[in-house]
Parts: structure tokens; sequence; C-alpha cells
């Protein structure tokens, strides 16, 4: 239920008094770990790493300056898949932030790198692959490029990127 209550807070102060960054450029959100988001072993659950993390997009959205206008074409973000690497646990009270940046895309997904982070160092980080859907239908990447205005070279993606590519085509394929 905390969510909601942070979801709220997101679309009523944060979005509202956020910084502005470039489509390609880092956003950073910071939230604590309240008891209700930690489980029996006095850490933050992993169950929770995925909603701050949807959180943490639409608060990135919002610093681009697109949120508004893509909820204005009635453009929805679906996420297709996602991979966590947890690192060290957050603590109950603890403070972390998470950062949130594009790092490319390809002829039909775009891919996010999003990093949990405290004073203590790194805690996670997680991968992400999407699209946005417009009636029922993918929004082309050509077309989502053009809305958001951006004209520059398309960035490489990272290696472990591509190896995490490649490794959901291989198990697209012995699954279907």
């Amino acid at each position: 239920m905390n969510l909601y209550f942070r979801l709220f807070w997101l679309f009523i102060w944060r979005i509202k008094h956020c910084k502005k960054i470039g489509f390609l450029g880092t956003s950073t959100i910071q939230f604590r770990a309240l008891p209700s988001d930690c489980d029996v072993n006095f850490h933050l659950t992993n169950s929770r790493y995925a909603a701050f993390m949807d959180l943490a997009r639409t608060y990135m959205m919002a610093e681009m300056g697109l949120l508004k206008k893509f909820l204005k074409l009635k453009w929805m973000p679906v996420v297709n898949a996602s991979e966590f690497t947890y690192i060290r646990d957050i603590k109950p009270l603890e403070k972390f932030k998470i950062d949130t940046k594009i790092v490319g895309w390809d002829e039909k997904y775009f891919y996010l790198e999003q990093r949990f982070t405290t004073a203590r160092g790194l805690h996670a980080i997680a991968h992400v692959r999407g699209v946005f859907i417009h009636k029922r239908k993918q929004v082309p990447l050509d077309e989502l490029l053009t809305t958001v205005g951006f004209d520059e070279e398309q960035p490489t993606l990272p290696p472990e990127m591509q190896q995490w590519i490649e490794f959901l085509k291989v198990k697209k394929e012995q699954n279907l």
C-alpha cells in the first residue's frame, strides 16, 4: 500500500520539482526502505526492487520532460524483460537512491540500466527491456525518437547488455 502513497507523492510533488535531463541523461531519485518494504530477513524484499524501479522510470520520464507528452499521446510503457544482480542488502530505514538511464535500443526495444546505491555503496544493478504501447500496438522506435526530439547518434549497447539480449533470444527460441 505504501507504494501507492509514494506514487501519489511522485505525481503531486516530486515531478513538479524535478530537474531536467536529456534523453540519455541519468535520472536519480531517493527513497527510504520502510519496515513495510522489508521481509523477515530484515532487508528490502526482492519484489520491492521492481516496484521502486517502476517509480524511478516514471520519474525519469518526468525529468526528461516526456511524462505529460506520453500521457497525452496515451503511450503506455511496458516492460518486456528484466534481470537483477543483487550485491548487498538494503537495511530497514536506510536511504537509497536509484540511478536510471537509457543505455540504448535496437529495432524493437529500448534498454535501461537501474542501479541501487546507498552511502555503503552499490546494492543492485538491474537491466530492463521495454516498449511503449498505444491502442494495443507497439509505438515504433523511430516515431518515439522523433517525438522526443532525439536526432543524435545511437549509443552502442554495453557488452553485458548485448550478452543479455543474446540470452533472451536463445531463451525465446528454445521455448517456442
